[in-house]
Formats: C-alpha cells, sequence, structure tokens
C-alpha cells in the first residue's frame, strides 16, 4: 500500500506539470532542465476575448501606467478612453500615450461620473483612500470595475463595495495580482492536490529590503497609516491574500505584534538634519541619504514627474528633494508605519499559518514554507521545492519574472475576459474573497494595537 501511495502522490505531480501546458496566459509550461528542476516558461495561448473593452482610468500614477501598458500592447482587447489625474504632466502623457479625446480628460474621478457612462470598465488607481467614492460611484452607474488593492483603509467601506457589488451584479477584480502569478498558482495547485497529505502549517515572510521601506513607507506616499492604510493592508494584503487562498478555508483567530522601532527621532544621529541637503554631517556615510538613493543612484524615481531630456533629471531631482518629503530625514519624518510584522493565524480546520513582515532586510522576494503530513514545500518566488515524505524525493521548479510574479498583466487578461462574457467566473481574485482576507489584516492590526487575541468573521 506504501508503494501505491508514494505511486499516487507521484502521479498528482507529473499531472500537475503536464496541466501548465494548458492554461491560458496567466499560467506557464513546465519543461524539464538538465538540472532536474522544471522551470515555468510563458505559454504562447492567450485566449482573446471577443470585442475590445472600453475603459477609463482614475489615477495615472504607477499602477494606473502598469494597467495602461496593456492596453498600449493590446489594442484590440482593451482600449483607454477616458482618464482622471489631478497632476498635469501625468494627465497629458496618460493621454498621449493612449490618444484620448480632450473632451475625455478630467482632472478629479468625480468629474468622470458627471458625464453620461461612456465605457465598459473603470479601472480605480487613486490613492488608498480614494477608492470608496469612484467604486461605489462606478457600481452605481453600470461600470464593471478593476480596483486596485486595499479595497479601502476603512473595513465599514469594503463591507459596503461588497454589498453594492452583490446588489449590481458587476464583474469587479481586485488587484490581488499574486494570484495570477505562476509560482503561486503553483504552490496554490500542489496545496490543493493532496500531494502534501493534510496542510497542518504555513509560513510565509514578506521582506520589504530596507531601502523600499525608506522610500515607500518612511519618507513615501504611505508614511502615515492615518491618513492611508495601515501597512499590513497597503504592503501585505497580498499576503493576508495568498495565505487565505492557499489554506482554502477561513481563518477563525488572529493575533499580531509589530511596531516602529528604528526609524524615529530617537535614532536620529548626531549631526543630522531635517533635510538631506540641509548640511547633514553624516550624509556621505547614512544608509539612507536621499541624495545618494535618489540622486546618485537613481533608485525609485519612478516617484517623479521627470522631464523628457534626461540631461535635465538630476536639476528635477534635486529640486524634489528639496520641496518635497523624499529629500527629508528617515528619521526626522511623521511616519508611524511599523517596521517589523507579525501574524499568527489558525484557520477552521486548526491549521496554523505563521506572517512576517520585514523592513530590514538585504532583499525583495517572498519567502512561503508550507507542511503537510506527507511532504511540505519550501519556496523564495524564484525556486521552490517540494520532498515527498515517504520516499524522500524532491522535486524543484523555477520561474522567472518581475516582483509581483508576472501576475499584473495576467490580472488583465482575465478581467477582460470576464468583462467579455460577464462570467466572474473567470476571475482567480474575486471581491468577496478580497473582502475576507482583508477582513484578517484589519483584525490583525487591531490585535496589534490593543494585545488582543482577535476573531476573524464575515
Amino acid at each position: 500500500m506504501a508503494t501505491l501511495h508514494h505511486m499516487s502522490r507521484r502521479s498528482i505531480l507529473s499531472g500537475l506539470g503536464a496541466a501548465i501546458g494548458t492554461m491560458t496566459l496567466g499560467s506557464h509550461r513546465a519543461v524539464r532542465a538538465r538540472s532536474g528542476a522544471l522551470f515555468l516558461e510563458p505559454s504562447q495561448e492567450k485566449r482573446k476575448p471577443s470585442r475590445t473593452i472600453t475603459a477609463i482610468t482614475l489615477g495615472a500614477g504607477n499602477r494606473g501606467n502598469v494597467y495602461g501598458d496593456y492596453a498600449a500592447a493590446y489594442p484590440d482587447e482593451l482600449n483607454i478612453v477616458g482618464a482622471a489625474e489631478p497632476i498635469e504632466i501625468r494627465r497629458q502623457r496618460y493621454s498621449t500615450l493612449h490618444s484620448i479625446a480632450p473632451g475625455n480628460l478630467f482632472t478629479t474621478w468625480e468629474h468622470v461620473f458627471e458625464r453620461p457612462k461612456f465605457a465598459d470598465a473603470i479601472i480605480i488607481t487613486t490613492p488608498d483612500d480614494l477608492h470608496y467614492g469612484p467604486c461605489m460611484a462606478a457600481l452605481e452607474m453600470g461600470y464593471d470595475v478593476l480596483l486596485e488593492k486595499p479595497i479601502s483603509p476603512s473595513e465599514q467601506e469594503c463591507r459596503e463595495i461588497l454589498a453594492k457589488v452583490e446588489e449590481t451584479g458587476r464583474i469587479v477584480a481586485v488587484c490581488h495580482v499574486l494570484r495570477y502569478a505562476p509560482y503561486f498558482q503553483k504552490l496554490k495547485a500542489i496545496a490543493a492536490s493532496g500531494v502534501l497529505g493534510k496542510v497542518v502549517s504555513m509560513q510565509h515572510f514578506e521582506p520589504i529590503q530596507h531601502l523600499h521601506m525608506s522610500h515607500s513607507y518612511v519618507r513615501g506616499n504611505w508614511h502615515n497609516s492615518k491618513e492611508t492604510t495601515p501597512i499590513l493592508l497597503g504592503k501585505s494584503c497580498h499576503d493576508l491574500d495568498i495565505i487565505r487562498w492557499i489554506m482554502d478555508q477561513s481563518c477563525r483567530r488572529i493575533h499580531a505584534f509589530g511596531g516602529l522601532d528604528w526609524f524615529h527621532s530617537g535614532n536620529a544621529p548626531e549631526g543630522s538634519t531635517a533635510r538631506c541637503m540641509d548640511g547633514c554631517a553624516i550624509e556621505g556615510s547614512c544608509t539612507y541619504s536621499a541624495l545618494k538613493l535618489y540622486h546618485r543612484s537613481r533608485n525609485y524615481t519612478y516617484v517623479f514627474d521627470l522631464p523628457e531630456d534626461e540631461a535635465e533629471h538630476g536639476p528635477a531631482i534635486l529640486e524634489y528633494l528639496r520641496t518635497t518629503n523624499y529629500g527629508r530625514c528617515v528619521y526626522r519624518m511623521e511616519n508611524d508605519q511599523p517596521d517589523h510584522y507579525t501574524v499568527n493565524m489558525e484557520f477552521a480546520d486548526g491549521a496554523t499559518t505563521s506572517f512576517n513582515m520585514e523592513a530590514f532586510t538585504s532583499y525583495h522576494g517572498r519567502r512561503t514554507r508550507i507542511m503537510g503530513s506527507e511532504g511540505d514545500i519550501v519556496g523564495d518566488m524564484t525556486e521552490f521545492v517540494h520532498t515527498d515524505f515517504g520516499s524522500g524525493e524532491e522535486t524543484k521548479w523555477r520561474s522567472e519574472s518581475d516582483g509581483h510574479g508576472g501576475g499584473d498583466w495576467r490580472l488583465l487578461s482575465d478581467w477582460i475576459r470576464a468583462i467579455d462574457a460577464q462570467d466572474r467566473s473567470l476571475l482567480v481574485s474575486t471581491i468577496q474573497e478580497s473582502v475576507e482576507s482583508h477582513v484578517m489584516g484589519y483584525r490583525a492590526e487591531k490585535s496589534r494595537l490593543n494585545g488582543t487575541v482577535e476573531a476573524v468573521a464575515l
């Protein structure tokens, strides 16, 4: 019986590898490399919608351009016909890229809904605290929606959006793009296949990377949790969603710890100044020098609206460092986001999960371990290894892709097909499941602040 049991698990793994070749854009096909690892290569097949879906983008910043670029690459599938963006240079660049008629350009999202419905869908990539208003307005007017995560900083607003979706029956995809990454799809498939036996526990780790932390959550737009979103939702709602998706059951209880231990005035070095350009005595040796990060190394400059002429970038960056938070000392900001966070979860069948979000790492790339009664998986978003306890046999998979595992455009592809067919089942990430993982985040933050164990329920 042991041999038959082992052969059954081997057959499941073999079938999982073969099945990859039958998936659409959101998937890869498995290729055996000389090392014995299975590499995940992009599939050449991609289902196209029966018509071109038209959309209006609200917010032409980084994420608005990630999704807008899909339309530029696949104009027969997605056509951006309108945009709302308060920053003029972004609005004009977006308009030029997508050949948007002047009458369909707006300064703020509210102006879009003063017009009768003039597209199939709305893409919401506004700041986190400006998701609720445009999403509710879009649903009221009969638009389908692509909604950047988090759904809202407010649990009540999340629940109201969910209720409005159920009332209107519209197609709404939340941008939990990791669900569309081939790496996480493979992890999900293996966990669901039974090859691990009963999944008993899971460990998941998001290393933010120290400079990324300083850029986005100390100096950047998300530095204040009260004005935007708590970091667990702003940065790691992807991870809570992936945990809930792989565990495939509801979280019952949650407990969290964490705090802001480093990026505060108590750790400001002697001789430091309010801005790195103000004659700071240790600027040349400071790890987080804004001059070093943005001007000399030219990292994270996507947040600046720089001139077309690259020769003018240097002076433009220096002006941003003189006038915006990006030039301020990381120890002298009004930031309150934790720089380390630990969440413990208990699920409906007694399985447990731990999640760590850490600022102080030299690397990016999520790490995941899934422990089952018959085997385990260890992965780092580039490679994961399954070990069968019965035979000791190891199987490796590898995937080469971007920081979101290649999920951004795969999400767009599924969303477009779902709108075309008016079929929610074509979405891997639905508003219903996304709200549940958001509630996990709200309860974790409550636990962290109050020192309590919190029940989780929709």
